[in-house]
């Protein structure tokens, strides 16, 4: 079963932010942010993002937003999934409800990043692509030497336009 966090503060469960943290440092795939970082995604964008619980316990996320430079554009930033949950489509089920969501209603592209190596994630967004019946393409947005530590390319995936 998964679930819609909502932003107010009467049925906002704190918890739900340093649990996705556990769950990005368990994956071992995923950058680890800090856990303020996903306090703050779980509460000020969670019309944006969405969890994945099976008796209050956090077993998939997706967090995104929308561009600021441009208002059609979701960018998802991080997708996770516990293993015991993975191939069963929990991940595309979450972005396709964001997706449709009020809040997004004026979407027309869902771009995200995916390092080189990282096929299950390009896979995830092929799936979506298709779902979607709408194109995908990607480009080198950020190279390894705009990374201080030692990183992949990030390649800018775009999907859509989505049509209503």
């Amino acid at each position: 079963v998964y679930k819609r966090q909502v932003s107010t503060q009467s049925t906002w469960d704190i918890e739900n932010g340093k649990d996705i943290y556990t769950l990005v440092k368990n994956t071992q795939v995923l950058d680890l942010n800090s856990e303020y970082l996903y306090l703050l995604q779980s509460s000020h964008f969670s019309d944006y993002c969405c969890v994945a619980l099976v008796e209050d316990k956090v077993l998939g996320f997706v967090s995104g937003y929308i561009d600021p430079k441009d208002s059609s554009v979701y960018f998802v930033w991080q997708v996770g999934v516990d293993e015991s949950m993975r191939g069963q489509g929990l991940a595309l089920k979450m972005i396709m409800d964001i997706l449709q969501r009020d809040e997004l209603s004026n979407i027309n592209y869902v771009h995200t990043t995916i390092s080189p190596s990282n096929k299950s994630s390009q896979r995830l967004f092929e799936k979506l692509a298709d779902q979607l019946s709408v194109n995908i393409k990607d480009e080198i947005f950020f190279k390894v030497d705009d990374f201080n530590n030692a990183h992949e390319d990030e390649v800018l995936y775009k999907i859509g336009p989505i049509k209503k």
